[in-house]
Order: C-alpha cells, then sequence, then structure tokens
C-alpha cells in the first residue's frame, strides 16, 4: 500500500491518505477511503454533536 492523495468533497483542498490511516480503515471494517479532509471532518463531527 502506497500513501494516496485525495481531494476533500467539501473544501476542493488535497490530503494524503497515509499507509498508516488506510491499514486503521481495514482494521475498522471501513471499504471506502475517505472524502473529507481531517479538517473538514473534525468540523463535520463538531457540527454534529452540537446537534445533541
Amino acid at each position: 500500500m502506497a500513501d494516496k492523495t485525495i481531494t476533500c468533497k467539501d473544501c476542493g483542498k488535497d490530503f494524503v491518505f497515509t499507509e498508516g490511516e488506510q491499514e486503521f480503515y481495514k482494521e475498522k471494517g471501513f471499504e471506502n477511503d475517505p472524502v473529507r479532509c481531517p479538517d473538514c471532518r473534525r468540523e463535520r463531527k463538531q457540527q454534529r454533536n452540537n446537534r445533541r
């Protein structure tokens, strides 16, 4: 496995999906690569938590 460069679907910035992150996703059973950069993921998670 090699690092992958992915474009965030929210902000359009490129981010690197590292080999280690890919292993983590695989261990957790996630089948899809992330579509958002870490910053957008964090922001989205925060918005979800604030709605409760």
